[in-house]
């Protein structure tokens, strides 16, 4: 095992108290159930929704096996990341952004700004995908109220982005801890709907025909399959683990394991019984939210119109908590240039300019959701391209970097077949993903009130 470095080049003690970013929104004061919260929600979110939609590129041999491979690798991933951040604050140094911890442990100063470009393109990424479809459920229950009704996509996501607006100003990642429970049991009550709904579908005398076959092209199977593959591996994704563990009161050695086990449990809840409810009623027509299939627009919905409505306002309401969470390290970044530790958090000084900065990040955000209504295709890329490299290959390397085990041992060779094995995935799932993009090219409209499939 390798002796921890003697100095902290990004936090020694007399940097992080002048450090607005550590101090102010990467507050350390949170328990391992806190972990739980802003993990499970980082996690566990609305995407999980397309998960037949992908079982629609694999089948259900290859759909079950990847969705299992894929938690476990991740669990794993994030489970030796845990383990290098226990490792180096046992020697003194504590870190509490992904990227400092990456260019301290590889020593190369490029893998800072390779990680923060990546971080801050998923983040600022998720945040506009929270609010696009916040705006969409929106205009879901506006249509099944109003069908005729004036009021255009862009309009809602002017809503969605003025109560994000409110909501930015909780001061730190802790502050949330609340509203990520909630989050979580949100998560628990859609999907419990959802699987409920389509056992009612697959049981009703309405039920959709049932086909599970694949495409008929061997080459459009292919990229089907790695579409899906990135699908997946997004959905498992989250890129903020140092972020979150930060979040834990010194020391947090050992507590983020326990966060982990919960947010798995849920994920063990929810992502099985979602993929499995919805390929079985609606097979390879599956749409990418299958909320969607069960409430197809020229035929009656295929289960009770309140259930279904009370699944899209639980969606919309965790949608908030995910753009808040995912919005934490573009914060911290602007808090540590911006703000002035020595004035106070709630400072005249301090408040102002985050009122300021936090609110033109959530216009900026609320902007590109309604201007890019086919986002959904962009953020394919990015995750295929982001994800696949700060959660199933940085965290193996970090750890071999820091524990060197070795070369002839199972650990060694394990972390570096699932680097090798991802890096190939990721370059085919970022392939896929701008083939798909491509091909949708044509249905693309800025401010359209229709978000492309």
């Amino acid at each position: 095992m390798a002796p921890p470095p003697k100095s902290d080049p990004f936090l020694a003690d007399s940097q992080r108290e002048v450090d607005a970013g550590a101090v102010f929104v990467l507050e350390s004061k949170g328990e391992w159930w806190h972990a739980g919260f802003h993990l499970t929600t980082a996690i566990v979110g609305p995407t999980i929704l397309t998960l037949p939609y992908a079982f629609r590129g694999l089948g259900w041999g290859l759909g079950f096996f990847c969705l299992t491979v894929m938690g476990m690798v991740t669990f794993y991933a994030y489970y030796l990341m845990s383990k290098v951040l226990d490792y180096c604050e046992r020697g003194g140094r504590r870190h509490i952004r992904f990227r400092e911890l990456a260019a301290d442990v590889l020593g190369s100063g490029w893998m800072f700004y390779f990680v923060i470009v990546i971080q801050t393109a998923i983040n600022t990424g998720v945040g506009i995908g929270a609010i696009l479809l916040a705006g969409e459920c929106l205009q879901i229950m506006y249509s099944s109220l109003s069908p005729d009704g004036p009021l255009k996509l862009y309009e809602f996501i002017a809503m969605v982005t003025v109560v994000m607006i409110v909501l930015s100003q909780f001061p730190t990642f802790h502050s949330l801890r609340h509203i990520n429970l909630a989050s979580l049991f949100l998560s628990l009550g859609y999907s419990f709907i959802v699987v409920g709904a389509c056992i009612h579908a697959g049981l009703s005398k309405n039920a959709p025909p049932r086909d599970y076959s694949l495409e008929s092209s061997e080459s459009a199977r292919v990229f089907s399959a790695f579409t899906s593959i990135s699908i997946i591996a997004a959905i498992f994704g989250n890129g903020i683990l140092p972020e979150i563990q930060a979040t834990l009161a010194p020391p947090a050695t050992g507590k983020m394991v326990k966060g982990l086990l919960m947010c798995y449990t849920v994920i063990l809840v929810t992502f099985y019984s979602t993929a499995m409810s919805g390929y079985w009623v609606f097979g390879n027509k599956s749409n990418s939210n299958i909320l969607k299939s069960l409430m197809p627009d020229e035929e009656p919905s295929l289960a009770p119109t309140w259930v279904l409505g009370m699944g899209v306002v639980f969606v919309l309401l965790q949608l908030f908590a995910i753009g808040l969470v995912y919005s934490q390290v573009a914060y911290e970044i602007m808090e540590k240039k911006s703000a002035d530790v020595q004035q106070g958090m709630f400072s005249k000084r301090n408040l102002i300019p985050r009122i300021v900065l936090r609110t033109l990040y959530m216009i900026f955000c609320g902007f590109m959701a309604a201007m890019l209504p086919f986002f959904g295709d962009i953020n394919g890329v990015v995750g295929a391209i982001g994800f696949i490299p700060l959660d199933f290959v940085l965290p193996m390397l970090l750890y071999n970097m820091t524990f060197k085990p070795p070369k002839s041992s199972l650990t060694y060779w394990l972390n570096l077949s699932i680097m090798v094995v991802f890096t190939g995935a990721g370059l085919m799932g970022a392939f896929s993903s701008t083939r798909k993009l491509v091909l949708d090219a044509k249905k693309f409209k800025l401010f359209s009130s229709n978000v492309v499939d």
